[in-house]
């Protein structure tokens, strides 16, 4: 991830899927996601679900999301020297 992803606000995204097991719907497994996504809306979280929902055999039973910013403004600062070491 570049820092211009990260200036427009990509948030490193956590999400703990609780599905089915195919096998045996009764007993429920967990599967933890994580990737940059945009909040509120997740975009890339949203894709990976439908991914699931169309290809994966184990039912979805819920997910749980967490989302923490990258840069936050008191991180990024502008230098005021430049040293070269030869």
């Amino acid at each position: 991830m570049n820092l211009s992803n990260q200036l427009r606000h990509y948030r490193l995204t956590t999400a703990e899927i609780l599905y089915h097991m195919p096998d045996h719907p009764g007993v429920l497994q967990s599967f933890i996601w994580q990737d940059l996504d945009l909040a509120p809306r997740f975009p890339v979280l949203h894709r990976f679900l439908d991914f699931w929902r169309r290809d994966i055999e184990g039912r979805l039973h819920s997910v749980r999301v967490a989302s923490a910013e990258l840069v936050t403004p008191g991180e990024i600062r502008a230098v005021g020297h430049l040293l070269r070491l030869q």
